[in-house]
């Protein structure tokens, strides 16, 4: 398994086959494997010609656990894309995320501008869940027993997360994270092409309105019938995000 060091935190990610590179950065309680590779996403995309390159964001996978919020900012999440990408020598790939790996696409594009040539942003809606909802997940993800847990969405992130083997630790720590709002000033200032992709019937994120008409002429693309876990693996999604990222040739 490949591992780099992030500024102190290892780093666990998995590169497959050749071509214009595009970076694969995955959702909360997933991993590169569940994420990406389970779903038919990695086979799809090199069967395409591209090059592959996933990450297990920190808190995750492989990757290292810290249990400390402050290990989570979102500079330092992007930060590990970004570090990835040096440490492959990779300049300019194109960028899909999801879910939390939505809003750290988020944090790149604007941030980064120059490393990507076209970006996705899968699973995300139209505003960052809030405070309180943020806190009855890492409530939930903390509790020493699972049946205490009553908030809603608490236990689906519970149940999900502890299907998937995680530090529940880790994940709490990662969803308190310092959070900066979403700055539609800086979405307003991206000039690169933009797919927002979701699942009709995801109810977790929320319409994605408001965010598709912060970023000039982002486009959106909705599944029918289907929600935040299922769009994944689904066909007419990796069509229409293929389709996207097809449109120019790599430059």
């Amino acid at each position: 398994m490949p591992f780099f060091d992030s500024n102190g935190v290892k780093i666990h990610y998995e590169v497959a086959g050749e071509g214009p590179p595009i970076m694969l950065v995955h959702g909360f309680a997933s991993s590169l494997n569940g994420n990406w590779v389970i779903t038919g996403w990695v086979k799809r995309l090199v069967d395409a010609g591209r090059k592959t390159i996933a990450l297990d964001c920190r808190g995750h996978g492989e990757s290292d656990k810290p249990h400390e919020p402050g290990a989570y900012s979102g500079e330092s999440m992007s930060g590990d894309v970004v570090n990835l990408m040096d440490h492959l020598a990779i300049e300019k790939a194109d960028l899909f995320g999801y879910s939390m790996g939505g809003w750290i696409s988020m944090e790149l594009m604007t941030r980064h501008p120059q490393r990507f040539r076209r970006v996705v942003l899968g699973g995300v809606g139209s505003v960052s869940r809030g405070a309180t909802e943020s806190s009855a997940i890492a409530s939930a993800l903390s509790a020493d027993d699972a049946s205490a847990v009553s908030h809603p969405v608490g236990q689906r992130f519970r149940e999900f997360a502890e299907s998937q083997g995680n530090d529940l630790k880790a994940l709490a720590a990662c969803v308190s994270r310092p959070r900066s709002p979403l700055d539609a000033e800086m979405l307003g200032k991206v000039r690169l092409p933009v797919l927002v992709a979701v699942g009709e019937k995801d109810d977790l994120v929320g319409r994605a309105d408001a965010l598709v008409a912060a970023i000039p002429g982002a486009r959106f693309v909705s599944i029918p019938d289907r929600d935040h876990l299922t769009v994944v693996p689904d066909p007419r999604f990796k069509e229409a995000i293929l389709s996207f990222l097809a449109e120019e040739p790599f430059a």
